[in-house]
């Protein structure tokens, strides 16, 4: 009895869908851990030391760099002054592989 019609585009068009707005999803944020925490969770608990139940990861914890040794510090780069320098140095290393060859 009920035919199904395709809607005309005038009909789509009157439909205000702009007021309609979809809901944000919904996520619970916990705390970030900083590295300083990370670095003593490491240490602290066995279960970072194994990957999987299957990996041994104690050797790898063993040689890990502390945070403190690597920050390092921002500095600003200037292009001309960072472009010459690097300019400088391949013409350095270029003379001298020259000097070698005619050795």
């Amino acid at each position: 009895a009920d035919i199904p019609v395709i809607p005309d585009l005038e009909e789509v068009q009157e439909e205000d869908l702009a007021m309609q707005v979809a809901a944000p999803p919904s996520v619970q944020v916990n705390r970030v851990l900083t590295y300083h925490d990370l670095d003593k969770d490491l240490m602290k608990y066995a279960a970072f030391q194994t990957l999987d139940g299957e990996v041994d990861l104690k050797l790898l914890t063993k040689v890990l760099a502390p945070e403190h040794e690597l920050r390092e510090d921002d500095v600003c780069w200037d292009w001309d002054h960072l472009f010459t320098e690097v300019s400088s140095e391949l013409v350095t290393e270029w003379d001298v592989g020259q000097s070698e060859r005619e050795d």
